[in-house]
């Protein structure tokens, strides 16, 4: 415990550990949230002005009307149109041609789209539309069979208004619980998401500067402590159980403080499956610390010189997991596979991506399994390594 203690003290003194480790995650993310959320802002689908002309044809196309009611309904946050009924098809003209709708429903003997020019939302209208008619379509064959069946019976079928009333109601109910159009540029499709995912894998990894700063100090040919260490009664084993479980400790507190700062300060919301994030960042975290114990005992350098490696080979296997576009993961996945199986940073988000499109965990459990056997494999050769080494003077 004193070693474990004394451990943590000198890593928290050493300025420029501290910011690789908690400012900079931190900083990055800020950058992230200031850059990609105007841009999700932006590509939200806002409700479709639209005008429809109510005449007589329209009225009696109950089925029609329905739906248009049930899609422009204000209190549905799914809502798709915002809907101006007008009297006149000069006063829709005038509308269109001022772009205050992107165009209007005219029925006469059957329902016509008038737009001024093409678009998404255009076609959405159009869609629409042609989904009604559809259902419209099938509700006329309903009613072909029900009248078939009361002539075989010898039943008169009373085809009554309450009837199309009673028919475009369900036709409207349908349409209100689950619209076939629905927004999901902002709940599903997440760039931010996909950036922060990236970003913890990054936090994961850089806490391999706190593991090598560990090694380095009990090393006699790293530092004076270590020369002393080397020279000391003390079991070797307990100082370095002691030393790497202070940089784990460290590690987990910047952890601890990016999800803070990310969930209460950028409100990012990472789901309802938290504990299997703090999971895989606690498995990642491993990864990312066996990998600084590895680089400082096989690379004979500096510790200017770890450090870099450790920070060029956290930002390779970030930048090949899609922190610096998105579709990059999508690129190694297809030609290069065997990259993202041997990336932990591809290995983290991978775990995320899975908690967050799939229902089950199979996918999560084996991106897990593989950072644990990462670094177990780091962690074991390194203790090799350690135990091997001797010196002839210092």
């Amino acid at each position: 415990m004193h070693n474990f203690i004394y451990s943590l003290r000198i890593l928290f003194k050493n300025k420029i550990l501290i910011f690789w480790t908690f400012a900079f995650p931190i900083l990055l993310g800020t950058f992230f949230y200031m850059a990609f959320s105007n841009i999700e802002d932006s590509e939200k689908l806002d409700r479709i002005s639209i005008a429809i002309i109510e005449n007589e044809a329209f009225e009696n196309r109950q089925i029609v009307k329905e739906a248009f009611e049930a899609l422009s309904d204000e209190e549905n946050e799914e809502g798709l149109f915002n809907t101006i009924y007008v009297e006149e098809k000069k006063e829709a003209e005038r509308r269109l041609a001022n772009d205050e709708i992107i165009g209007y429903l005219f029925v006469e003997e059957e329902p016509k789209i008038v737009v001024k020019t093409s678009g998404i939302y255009q076609t959405i209208l159009k869609a629409t539309m042609e989904e009604i008619l559809q259902m419209e379509s099938i509700i006329q064959v309903k009613i072909e069979k029900r009248m078939q069946e009361s002539l075989e019976q010898g039943i008169a079928f009373d085809l009554t208004q309450d009837f199309f009333k009673q028919m475009a109601m369900d036709i409207r109910n349908a349409f209100e619980e689950e619209l076939f159009i629905k927004d999901i540029s902002s709940s599903h499709l997440s760039y931010t998401m996909i950036e922060f995912y990236t970003l913890i894998a990054m936090a994961c990894l850089y806490g391999g500067i706190l593991g090598m700063t560990s090694i380095n100090q009990i090393l006699p040919n790293m530092s004076h402590t270590g020369k002393r260490i080397s020279i000391s009664p003390t079991s070797k084993g307990k100082l370095i159980l002691s030393s790497v479980c202070a940089s784990f400790a460290a590690q987990l507190l910047g952890i601890f403080l990016l999800f803070l700062y990310t969930i209460f300060v950028l409100k990012v919301d990472y789901g309802n499956k938290f504990p299997f994030i703090i999971l895989l960042a606690f498995v990642g975290s491993l990864a990312g610390l066996s990998l600084g114990i590895f680089i400082a005992t096989c690379l004979k350098a500096n510790d200017n010189l770890k450090t870099s490696v450790i920070i060029a080979v956290t930002m390779l296997g970030c930048f090949l997991s899609g922190m610096m576009g998105i579709t990059m993961k999508y690129v190694i996945d297809k030609n290069v596979p065997i990259l993202n199986k041997l990336n932990p940073a591809s290995m983290i988000t991978d775990g995320f991506y899975s908690l967050y499109y799939y229902d089950t965990f199979d996918r999560f459990y084996m991106n897990v399994g593989s950072l644990l056997l990462f670094a177990l494999l780091l962690i074991g050769f390194s203790m090799y390594q350690l135990r091997r080494q001797t010196y002839d003077r210092i």
